[in-house]
């Protein structure tokens, strides 16, 4: 089962997170949360890791009218976004299929109907982002 879609940018780790956020807003979401992963697991673990970060994203429309169809979806919110240098050192972005995620909540037309949209929405934002020359230093 496909949960996400992702490619590799050619961009910066800190300039992917930026042009994500970016191109998020263009698609009217908003970055609600922003985990370090790295950072997280060098506290809580003593264990270093590539940079990684969770990005949890939210269309406040599309959230409403999922909310209103299933109030109990909030436990499926909001939608991650990651970013992230893999063992290659190359930046790759990724973003959580809305379809699967919310095929848990069974054949509501009207969510597959909003689930589509986010998950199209999502994978343009990837798509943007991989699209995006690499920043002249």
């Amino acid at each position: 089962m496909k949960y996400g879609y992702s490619k590799p940018v050619n961009l910066s780790y800190e300039d992917a997170i930026e042009k994500v956020t970016a191109e998020l807003k263009e698609r009217g979401f908003g970055v609600l949360t922003e985990i370090d992963v790295k950072a997280t697991m060098k506290k809580k673990l003593d264990k270093d890791m590539n940079n990684y970060v969770i990005l949890g994203a939210c269309n406040p429309q599309f959230a409403h009218q999922a909310l209103e169809e299933e109030q109990e979806l909030g436990l499926l919110l909001p939608c991650n976004v990651i970013v992230y240098v893999n063992g290659e050192g190359k930046t790759v972005v990724a973003s959580v299929n809305a379809e699967t995620m919310l095929s848990v909540v069974g054949d509501d037309p009207r969510m597959q109907e909003i689930a589509s949209e986010v998950t199209q929405r999502l994978e343009d934002t990837i798509d943007a982002v991989a699209n995006t020359a690499p920043v002249e230093a």
